[in-house]
């Protein structure tokens, strides 16, 4: 997760965790709220979901069935 800890940014991460909660993946969250990190990954527009350092989106709150499909195709799943 990138972002500086908004709403916006919360509800992102709401979305993660119940998508990995449906998905059985017990795994951890970081949020990175430093601006300097969030440049790094080339991102403009907070907040951002990132897994294995792969920028999956940005931009915009995900809802959860939208994260279930990122997360399942970020670890080869269709």
């Amino acid at each position: 997760m990138l972002g500086s800890g908004c709403a916006k940014c919360n509800g992102l991460e709401e979305a993660v965790r119940a998508a990995l909660e449906e998905l059985g993946m017990d795994t951890a969250i970081d949020h990175v709220t430093d601006f300097a990190q969030i440049a790094a990954y080339g991102v403009m527009s907070t907040p951002a979901l990132v897994v294995d350092g792969k920028v999956l989106s940005s931009g915009r709150v995900l809802k959860k069935e939208e994260a279930v499909a990122l997360l399942r195709k970020a670890r080869g799943e269709k």
